[in-house]
């Protein structure tokens, strides 16, 4: 069993992320979201460039915001390939003390990438941050899986399957173990991803750990309130879907208030 390369993840991330049968209705939230406010766009979490690429396909400026220079790589070689390089401008930073010298109309933050700040702290800190780089009245736009106790029960200490990837001539089969700490609202994942080649034999297998700390929509609401927000509008599907007790997904538009 190999241990966790940054290239495998980030190969991994590149075809996950563009499989269109589970990714199509985020970009068109999205994309439409940065349509209505005419950007630039700030997009925390960036990875490989899926979203902003997307915006900046429809003549938006895009600011992609990452702290791996791996996958910033990746996503600057794609936004070269397709003459977009003017419109994307790629910054290596944590999401939590990122700096940049103007403010926007629109951040967002795909891919449930609000997740990976693992404590109340980092929370804080990126809500600060995000809220110095919107305009008044500026719209902060996310989503995160509804943690439902019994299913995330149901998931501890087994292995779900989450799907097979191409790569290259190559297969990836991904698969996660999880465990939780239900005292401090983390997930941790042990992602496993086999890789197997034209004939269907196995050539290599990696493991990775991910962390996640899962957040409840009162408490969400809360610590939005608490750093200057106000919710706007709550989804419960990229279809703008009402989001209620059966939601899986909690899609939220957050205006940045004046201060008193």
């Amino acid at each position: 069993m190999g241990s966790h390369t940054e290239p495998i993840m980030t190969e991994y991330y590149n075809f996950y992320a563009n499989n269109p049968t589970d990714m199509d209705q985020d970009i068109h939230y999205y994309v439409e979201l940065a349509k209505q406010t005419g950007g630039p766009v700030i997009e925390l979490g960036c990875g490989t460039g899926r979203m902003s690429i997307a915006i900046a396909k429809e003549g938006i400026e895009v600011v992609g915001v990452d702290f791996s220079a791996e996958k910033l790589a990746v996503a600057k070689q794609k936004s070269d390939d397709l003459g977009l390089s003017h419109r994307i401008k790629w910054v290596e930073s944590s999401i939590t003390n990122f700096q940049l010298p103007e403010t926007f109309p629109l951040i967002i933050m795909p891919d449930r990438s609000f997740l990976q700040l693992i404590n109340i702290r980092d929370q804080l800190s990126a809500l600060k941050a995000i809220r110095r780089h919107l305009e008044e009245g500026g719209l902060f736009a996310f989503h995160a899986f509804v943690p439902h106790m019994r299913k995330l029960i149901d998931m501890e200490g087994k292995y779900t399957f989450r799907g097979s990837f191409p790569s290259g001539n190559d297969e990836m089969e991904v698969y996660d173990f999880t465990e939780l700490d239900t005292f401090n609202q983390i997930a941790n994942i042990t992602r496993y991803i086999e890789r197997f080649n034209s004939r269907g034999k196995s050539v290599s297998r990696t493991k990775s750990k991910i962390r996640l700390r899962y957040i409840f929509p009162a408490e969400l609401s809360h610590l939005l309130a608490v750093c200057g927000f106000k919710i706007e509008n709550r989804y419960g599907s990229f279809y703008r879907a009402p989001f209620d007790a059966n939601s899986e997904e909690l899609i939220v538009e957050a205006v940045k208030l004046a201060r008193r």
